[in-house]
């Protein structure tokens, strides 16, 4: 029996996302195995639009034992291929579908360095991003469920409902924050543990609407570089280098992190410190998905919460660049919503987003009620 909703997500993904042309090349990715089905309703739907569908498979645990002892030179011709390969494409889209989210653990730092700069960088962050037109997107899988503590046909339903989104409209509603937040200069929030202020004056604003990443839905912009002073208490646990953290804090001085703890404070400061761009902020967004009530451990899903924000250490984004540059981009969530302890955002003092609902008359399309 056919699922409809794999067709839909097909269709949105191809006709919306990266928008295919008769006769365009097409790369259908899949890191992990179970994104298959996804993958060939993708590839069916693409030649009846007279597109030219290519796939590849990534199978992690095959990945993980090349890696093991894999040298520079060998890392370097692996990207050379593949980056030709995406080279000759006008369209990318990359499902995640991972049976084992660790799989890649245990692989020494060195080797990751090592793939992170010559295979990532060369393939995705130089080819794919800068010259295809591209969409990346996790697939429901039991390793998803798990990890949001759901079983597999709940998580199939609460997956579909967020990825299946109305994007059209919702991108129609964002317009009105947009244009609010590249009019604004100062930024106050307040809530538990937290009270910010800074200057988004200058930084444009971008919105993001299911054209990159599924799901989607945020308006983004970033501090000027040097102005946030305050401090924040992030209410979401949250992933980096495979070590879990919670309760994390940050105290701020002219823009950098000067104190920062959490549940394991020393293993944070030494990501803050892996170079000087990290202990300033890069992106400053609002999560507006109204199916995106919790978190689940995904930082794809998690940024996206409604009623949410998330304040960034590290890289700035090429669309809204405060000159902020780092090796690092680790988008940390705090949620505003009553039922996770409420808070507030001002814009040159005047309160725009109170619990998670926004209050003034041209923000409330963007609400739950009415994006859902």
């Amino acid at each position: 029996m056919k699922d409809l909703r794999i067709e839909k997500l097909a269709n949105n993904l191809l006709t919306y996302s990266v928008s295919i042309q008769n006769g365009e090349n097409i790369l259908i990715e899949i890191l992990g195995e179970d994104g298959i089905p996804l993958a060939k309703e993708l590839i069916k739907q693409a030649e009846r639009l007279g597109a030219k569908p290519y796939f590849n498979i990534i199978n992690y645990e095959i990945l993980r034992v090349m890696l093991e002892n894999a040298t520079e030179e060998q890392i370097k011709l692996y990207a050379k291929h593949d980056a030709q390969r995406m080279k000759d494409m006008d369209a990318y889209i990359g499902i995640k579908a991972n049976s084992n989210t660790s799989e890649l653990n245990g692989i020494s730092n060195e080797i990751m360095e090592m793939y992170n700069k010559y295979y990532t960088t060369q393939v995705h962050f130089e080819e794919r991003v800068k010259n295809t037109k591209w969409c990346i997107l996790r697939y429901p899988n039991a390793s998803m469920a798990q990890m949001a503590k759901m079983n597999k046909d709940e998580f199939e339903d609460y997956y579909f409902n967020v990825c299946n989104l109305d994007y059209k409209k919702m991108s129609i509603a964002m317009d009105s924050l947009k244009d609010l937040m590249n009019r604004t200069d100062k930024v106050h929030i307040i809530g538990n543990g937290t009270d910010l202020t800074f200057s988004i004056k200058g930084i444009p604003a971008e919105k993001y609407t299911g054209t990159f990443n599924i799901p989607d839905g945020e308006v983004a912009s970033a501090p000027v570089k040097t102005s946030v002073n305050g401090y924040i208490s992030y209410n979401t646990e949250t992933t980096y280098n495979g070590i879990l953290f919670n309760n994390i804090k940050f105290e701020f001085k002219d823009g950098k992190i000067i104190k920062a703890t959490a549940n394991k404070t020393k293993e944070l400061n030494e990501i803050l410190d892996t170079d000087e761009g990290a202990r300033y902020i890069g992106e400053f967004a609002l999560g507006l998905n109204p199916y995106v009530e919790k978190p689940i451990g995904d930082t794809l899903f998690d940024e996206k919460i409604r009623g949410s924000f998330h304040f960034t250490p590290g890289d700035s984004l090429e669309e809204s660049d405060n000159g902020n540059k780092s090796s690092i981009h680790w988008d940390i969530v705090n949620i505003q919503t009553l039922e996770c302890g409420g808070g507030e955002i001002y814009f040159d003092d005047i309160l725009v987003r109170k619990d998670g609902i926004f209050v003034l008359p041209e923000l409330e399309c963007l609400n739950p009620e009415n994006l859902g």
